[in-house]
């Protein structure tokens, strides 16, 4: 071992020398510095492995998912790391037919790279190579958060089996993205926040009165957080912030408006004017709460996305929903529909998959009740360029040989549907005992109607059960802010990254076993407070 990866690991050892991987998700693991980088750690991660590659090998087929090539969401800010500079990480995991996902591998993009999409399409085949074991056929997939249009398509039009997803998570945030860009309400609202916000902060005699009324209304007093200057309107994470600080402090700042202070101000500054009168103008305030209001709404149901970890033939219902809540959207606070669609549209088509109206049509969960009491598959929801598509994809995904007996069973599924009785059975729902939410009692009925009760349905069945397990997110195991921090501390140690790699494995293991996808960055960050002494 290297004298820099050994001192690197002996970073860890303070306290006792002992460190507790508890909160990764090893439970009553105790490490010592010597332990670390030796035969525990070792023993422990070939363990975690067998088992993965065990469940892995019992399966018939998967789907490869991988999270973190977006910027954004594998990154350190330098706030953590100093110095300017960022650590990515992309995390790659199997997802089963029965439900279950184990993790397969971390990859380390390197500090404030760019990664191309020509390395992310490496990087997905050769985890693709190395996890087959009976032939790449057996991966049936990718969902991934970038590189939807290049690595993703690439790797599905050389391998014609392959179904390759853009995350849906990843969707709905970058179409918050979208509505800064294209919505003038938008670029209006962040304009008019950063003037206020600015000069708020940065006049003394206006500063010290908001003040003032902080400590009056909330007890506490703090400048308004705005964009960092080089960036400006153009970071719409920060203007979410900026936003929410002036709807938080609307009180103080009313209040400051009306001081005589910041009046004897205004008559001599005419930009003190302008924001008085901003400020004193109810349009201001509705137009702040209704761009708060639209990125709540997207951002819940990304949040939803990410805790339920929807299945692909659930995209086209959840876009629905989608578009259903912004035209409420647009009659609550009286805005214009035709805009916001069109941004909505657009969003939606860069995002869609063919794959998202075929797993509608064959999962017998959205299977629909006629009038003479048959359960048929909902092609009527469905544009005529979607159900072009279905037949397109089912032609692309079994032989040329199979390709007409499939087409003339969708036939048959589209008239005659499930018997109601399996139909019933399948959509049947409980309570969840803790959210209250009504779910699928059964979440593997829909597969295993098609490999048991389907069975005439040769060429279409094969299909149905290798598309409608697909994930349509790539969300999962997410490393925190202070694993990332202290990954990043090991620098090019290829000792240090080795045992890195081992231990992102041990605690995505035990956390995919208890199904535990939470980010709790309060207790790592104890633990690596801990570990740098």
């Amino acid at each position: 071992m290297s004298h820099v990866g050994l001192s690197q690991f002996q970073a860890l050892g303070t306290q006792s020398s002992k460190l507790s991987l508890r909160k990764w998700g090893c439970r009553g693991m105790m490490i010592s510095r010597k332990e670390i980088c030796g035969s525990r750690l070792d023993a422990r991660y070939e363990e975690a492995k067998n088992e993965a590659e065990a469940r892995i090998r019992d399966a018939m087929f998967f789907q490869i998912a991988s999270d973190g090539w977006t910027r954004s969401s594998s990154k350190v800010h330098a706030a953590f790391l100093g110095g300017g500079r960022e650590a990515g990480l992309v995390n790659l995991t199997v997802n089963l037919p029965n439900g279950t996902s184990v993790y397969r591998r971390a990859v380390f993009t390197g500090d404030g790279q760019q990664v191309l999409s020509k390395y992310a399409e490496e990087v997905l085949w050769e985890t693709i190579t190395d996890t087959c074991w009976s032939g790449v056929q057996q991966c049936v997939g990718i969902v991934a958060d970038r590189f939807k249009n290049k690595a993703l398509r690439n790797l599905e039009n050389q391998n014609h089996w392959m179904v390759n997803l853009a995350c849906l998570y990843q969707g709905l945030n970058s179409l918050i993205k979208d509505f800064y860009r294209e919505l003038p309400l938008f670029k209006n609202v962040a304009e008019n926040c950063l003037k206020l916000a600015n000069y708020v902060n940065n006049e003394s005699q206006i500063r010290c009165s908001f003040r003032k009324y902080q400590l009056q209304e909330y007890g506490y007093a703090g400048l308004l957080r705005v964009p960092v200057r080089d960036q400006g309107i153009s970071d719409f994470e920060s203007v979410c912030v900026m936003i929410e600080d002036i709807i938080a402090y609307a009180r103080a700042l009313q209040s400051t408006v009306l001081d005589e202070s910041c009046k004897v101000v205004s008559m001599e500054d005419p930009m003190a004017r302008d924001l008085e009168e901003m400020v004193r103008d109810v349009g201001f305030w509705n137009d702040l709460e209704a761009v708060r209001s639209l990125v709540t709404l997207v951002k819940e149901m990304a949040h939803e996305i990410v805790t339920e970890r929807p299945l692909v033939g659930q995209c086209l219902p959840l876009w629905n929903e989608l578009r259903a809540k912004v035209k409420d959207w647009c009659a609550k606070f009286h805005i214009s529909e035709g805009l916001v669609e069109n941004v909505v549209e657009r969003r939606f088509k860069k995002n869609y998959h063919p794959a998202w109206a075929a797993a509608y049509i064959l999962d017998p969960l959205y299977l629909i009740r006629d009038t003479s009491g048959k359960y048929l598959p909902p092609f009527k929801c469905l544009t005529h360029q979607q159900e072009k598509d279905v037949d397109k994809l089912i032609t692309r995904l079994v032989t040329r040989e199979q390709a007409p007996m499939a087409l003339m069973e969708l036939m048959k599924w589209r008239t005659e549907g499930l018997d109601p009785v399996y139909a019933q059975a399948v959509q049947s729902k409980q309570r969840d005992p803790i959210t209250g939410k009504m779910r699928i009692a059964n979440p593997q009925s829909s597969r295993l109607v098609w490999e048991t009760y389907l069975t005439e349905f040769k060429s279409l069945g094969k299909v149905a059960i290798r598309l409608i397990f697909l994930h349509a997110t790539s969300r999962g195991f997410r490393c925190n802010s202070s694993f990332l921090r202290w990954v990043h501390a090991l620098g090019n140690s290829r000792v240090g990254m080795d045992g890195a790699q081992k231990m992102i494995f041990i605690a995505a293991h035990a956390k995919f076993e208890r199904r535990d996808f939470s980010n709790d960055d309060e207790k790592d960050a104890e633990l690596f407070a801990a570990a740098n002494g």
